[in-house]
């Protein structure tokens, strides 16, 4: 059977959602080992008024004279900046009502190269609009808004990000935009309220980085905008994802290891709307476990849960656990891959001890499970996972523990306390 992989007309889907945030699950459930808390609001160490041009100097000079401990606050209007770092110990307050826009100019992002801005077969050729690297203690507060403008027309092009993007797919090539924040090697890092929209590339993405903190935010784009991936930790340790509301054009949370593990990871009390869904891989060179997401609600994604591997990138994916989720609509409610995309190379990736716990999807779907070999196979535990009558079940070399509970019932409610 020829199966779908990817869906381009979704109709988007448009509601009042409330967040109810509550405690926790048990200490003890959740896969961050750091007892984490909701943040709050660093002290300033001063606040800034736009200027109406280009306040990149202006910024980035007050958050290289900040006092560790301290935000630089953004107190009024719009800001255009180009790109800005955020340096150790210091953090980035964007109060509410104020937008800081990305100036979309590919020079200003350019590594050296001067291919930002163009194609090419590696797609590296730009810095983020927000760089953390290195940092202890580090972090973007307020209720303000960082636009990526990736639907403005560059400067000195007659195309916007996004336009550039969908190049890429007809050249058969990669597309150099920037990422919107990106956070390298670094520890303890908080993001923290703030909505971040229209990124031209991976929105809000940290390598290698030991202690990440992301709470109550917002992400938008629209479901067409290509590799516009909501929240990626990528080889990292001790991560909370919390309270978030992220609807966009690629994976709403993109768990990878390819710089280094990936470990002790927790999604929690989280609504995604368009988007491929919550998603481990494909990228898991280095190894991807102990991650727990509960309470979390999907309504227009692609995927609900996906994991993802193949030979070529291989890793081994274990001890993952699903809870409390509710799936309004997606193509694939579950969908557990070691074929994807059919990449083949020497790595042999390992899918073990996966469970899905309290699971009910309100539509039709495909569920597919396809493991490697049947000397490799998916490991997989289902228990009380409910799913509509009339739903197609794909299997391949699967090891299942349990059963999909199919029933004739549907609706826009699962009956999970704080996820309708």
């Amino acid at each position: 059977m020829l199966l779908t992989r990817f869906v381009t007309n979704i109709r988007p889907h448009k509601f009042v959602v409330t967040v109810v945030v509550f405690a926790f699950i048990s200490c003890g459930a959740a896969r961050d080992l750091r007892n984490v808390t909701e943040p709050k609001n660093p002290e300033t160490c001063t606040i800034l008024k736009a200027t109406g041009g280009d306040d990149t100097k202006l910024i980035q000079e007050a958050l290289d004279s900040c006092a560790k401990g301290k935000a630089v606050a953004l107190s009024s209007e719009t800001f255009y900046s180009g790109p800005l770092t955020i340096p150790s110990g210091v953090s980035l307050l964007v109060d509410q009502g104020v937008t800081l826009k990305a100036i979309p100019d590919p020079l200003l992002y350019d590594l050296g190269a001067k291919t930002c801005g163009t194609l090419d077969d590696f797609g590296v050729g730009c810095k983020a609009f927000i760089t953390i690297n290195g940092a202890k203690s580090s972090g973007i507060y307020g209720k303000g808004t960082i636009d990526g403008q990736a639907n403005v027309t560059m400067t000195g092009k007659n195309k916007t990000w996004w336009e550039l993007s969908n190049e890429a797919v007809t050249a058969h090539n990669y597309q150099n935009n920037p990422m919107l924040v990106q956070i390298n090697d670094s520890v303890d890092i908080t993001v923290y309220q703030v909505s971040l929209i229209n990124s031209p590339f991976y929105t809000l993405t940290a390598y290698g980085t030991n202690g990440w903190t992301v709470w109550g935010i917002t992400i938008l784009a629209p479901p067409t905008a290509r590799n516009t991936d909501g929240i990626d930790p990528i080889g990292c340790q001790n991560v909370t994802i919390a309270h978030c509301y992220v609807s966009m054009g690629d994976d709403n949370v993109a768990i990878k290891a390819l710089t280094g593990p990936s470990r002790h990871i927790s999604v929690l009390n989280n609504h995604f709307d368009e988007g491929r869904g919550v998603s481990i891989g494909s990228e898991v060179n280095h190894g991807i476990s102990d991650v727990y997401v509960a309470n979390v609600t999907l309504n227009g994604s692609v995927n609900g849960i996906h994991i993802k591997s193949n030979t070529y990138r291989g890793g081994h994916i274990r001890d993952i656990t699903y809870d409390n989720l509710c799936v309004y609509r997606a193509q694939h409610p579950i969908y557990l891959e070691m074929d994807y995309v059919h990449l083949h190379g020497n790595r042999t990736p390992e899918f073990r001890r996966i469970s899905i716990n309290n699971m009910k999807a309100l539509k039709k779907g495909e569920y597919i499970i396809y493991g490697l070999s049947a000397s490799n196979p998916v490991e997989v535990t289902l228990n009380n996972v409910h799913v509509v009558k009339g739903s197609v079940f794909l299997e391949r070399f699967a090891n299942i523990t349990g059963k999909f509970e199919v029933e004739d019932s549907t609706g826009n409610k699962c009956g999970y306390a704080g996820i309708d």
